[in-house]
């Protein structure tokens, strides 16, 4: 008794090849087929540019965020003083950082005095955030520290005030000029509080990739914060750095108890998880978006094949009546198909990670093309469009293309199979 050829023989992807490329006088590769090709190379070509874009955005946000902010910011709860104001001020800040960095998991306790006032020069003026803090823990914030745009000498801090570049822009300053702060709560006289005013020479400009944080932000040395905001004595908050940001569960209860009873804790995740659920959910609705845009191209390869198969009933029914089974006429155009879905999610990998890994030039060139002001930092919050390609978005557009293209190509390659190789000659 013959042994019957195993699945996906020789013989069968040879038909499978001849009815590719056939000519279209001959019944081969239809129109559809080709559209059903570029359509699912866009598709995967979409499907990866945004999941790369995504995982960018997600990325860059996180870095900037983490590179110049407290992971975990530690505080006092508002106390009512003798004279009726709040005071939520740290007056043992020294050993309440000394306790708090001893925490596992933790790298750093910095305490700061923070204070909103209005920097001017010349007849510029801009609202900023003035930070305290001490020159070492400032060289310690890999954001400020590591910028590549900064300009001046860091290790001056302690001679004047580091400030942002969306700062150093509004007013029109570099490095070496000086700067006014004029603060509302300044000097306490008989005739009530006079606003202090003072220079500061600018000895550093640093830029950390958010626009938010570079337009407003001022570093001041924490000793010249306590006396230029009253605060001798005393700190507003405890800047807490820790080895793993993103897994603060393990440290939060620890540095509570460390900081003592009234200590209280506000970390990054709270500050901006809200904007990082959204930007999440974001994420799950363009993918569903993108996978029917997918599966929308996939279903053109039905069309294609359908019509494949409508012309090549007679060859069906000739193969059928010398012996090749139901199982070997569906494989042949189950590979007609699916070799369609393949050759598309190739060029449409090849296209997106092209895409990811090139997205600066990619971008420039639109921005020229649009005559520039397409990326405005002041809305996206940060200064170019970000791309970080991963395998794992790779291998999920992948899988989700393929397994679309195979499914759909099942359903008319086992019509063929099906048909009556007596009804196909009937005609002929």
């Amino acid at each position: 008794m013959a042994q019957s050829p195993p699945p996906f023989a020789r013989h069968e992807w040879m038909i499978a090849w001849r009815y590719l490329r056939a000519r279209r006088s001959e019944g081969g590769v239809s129109v559809m087929t080709w559209i059903s090709l570029i359509g699912i190379t866009l598709a995967v070509f979409a499907l990866i540019a945004t999941l790369a874009v995504r995982s960018g955005f997600r990325a860059e946000f996180v870095d900037t965020i983490l590179g110049a902010n407290a992971h975990v910011t530690v505080y006092n709860a508002t106390m009512i003083g003798e004279t009726g104001a709040a005071d939520r001020s740290i007056p043992d800040y020294a050993e309440m950082a000394a306790r708090v960095a001893e925490v596992p998991g933790v790298t750093r306790a910095a305490p700061l005095v923070r204070g909103q006032v209005l920097a001017s020069h010349g007849d510029r003026n801009a609202g900023v955030q003035v930070y305290g803090i001490a020159p070492d823990d400032l060289a310690d914030l890999p954001g400020i520290a590591d910028g590549e745009a900064a300009q001046g000498d860091l290790s001056r801090f302690g001679e004047g005030v580091a400030i942002g570049s969306g700062v150093a822009r509004e007013l029109g300053v570099v490095a070496g000029d000086r700067i006014k702060l004029i603060s509302p709560n300044g000097v306490k006289t008989a005739f009530g509080t006079s606003p202090r005013v003072s220079a500061y020479e600018v000895v550093y400009v640093f830029s950390v990739g958010r626009y938010d944080i570079d337009r407003t932000r001022v570093y001041m040395p924490f000793s010249e914060a306590q006396i230029y905001f009253n605060r001798e004595g005393v700190a507003d908050e405890l800047e807490v750095m820790v080895e793993e940001p993103e897994a603060l569960d393990k440290v939060v209860v620890p540095i509570l108890t460390a900081a003592g009873e009234r200590a209280r804790v506000w970390t990054w995740q709270d500050a901006s998880g809200g904007f990082l659920r959204a930007l999440e959910v974001e994420d799950n609705v363009m993918f569903v978006i993108l996978s029917i845009l997918v599966l929308i191209a996939a279903m053109n390869i039905v069309s294609g094949l359908i019509m494949l198969v409508k012309n090549k009933g007679r060859d069906i029914g000739i193969l059928r009546t010398i012996g090749l089974s139901e199982g070997s006429v569906l494989r042949v155009f189950f590979i007609c198909g699916a070799f369609t879905g393949l050759i598309g999610t190739a060029l449409g990998v090849i296209l997106g990670c092209l895409f990811a890994i090139y997205i600066d030039p990619i971008f420039s060139f639109v921005n020229y093309a649009m005559g520039g002001g397409v990326w405005d930092p002041a809305i996206r919050g940060i200064y170019a469009l970000p791309a970080q390609l991963h395998l794992s978005d790779v291998l999920k557009a992948v899988s989700l293309s393929l397994g679309l293209s195979f499914l759909v190509t099942y359903f008319p390659a086992r019509r063929a199979a099906r048909m009556n190789p007596v009804e196909a000659l009937r005609y002929e």
